[in-house]
């Protein structure tokens, strides 16, 4: 089946789809949530400017570091909407969650040398745990792993 003519700068959601390898309903999906921008043509389909792209890649690297919908859509609003951006403008943006980045990389390493002694203290230690919560001290507290940091 033959594609749908664009103009150089503009592709079909099809045609994103393909090249960044995100299903169609996922650029629906940030569309939607204001990530990613279409124009319409004069039939009402959707038209993407090229530089969605390296929008739509800078948005599943940031999800796959567990950088949230709302933080992303926040940084990607600040980017110049009159030219594609540069890599100077994706570094600044990725350098704002660079000490977020390495807080969660700190709390991810003290976890995984914990893991096979314990798991947050407060929920199964069983009362057992001698060296980080003696007498179950912690459990006073409540349920759940008090030694982790709370869920966001």
């Amino acid at each position: 089946m033959p594609r749908a003519r664009t103009t150089f700068h503009e592709m079909t959601v099809g045609q994103v789809a393909e090249r960044s390898g995100v299903a169609v309903s996922a650029l629906h999906f940030y569309e939607r949530s204001g990530l990613i921008r279409s124009t319409r043509t004069s039939s009402n389909q959707r038209r993407f400017s090229r530089d969605t792209l390296r929008r739509v890649a800078f948005i599943r690297a940031s999800q796959y570091v567990g950088i949230p919908l709302a933080t992303i859509r926040a940084a990607l609003d600040r980017l110049p909407s009159e030219r594609t951006p540069t890599r100077d403008d994706w570094a600044e943006l990725s350098a704002t969650w660079r000490t977020d980045l390495d807080a969660r990389i700190t709390q991810l390493q003290a976890l995984r040398d914990d893991l096979t002694d314990c798991i947050g203290c407060g929920c199964l230690s069983l009362k057992s745990c001698h060296l980080t919560n003696p007498r179950d001290v912690l459990g006073g507290q409540g349920p759940g792993a008090h030694r982790l940091p709370p869920v966001r």
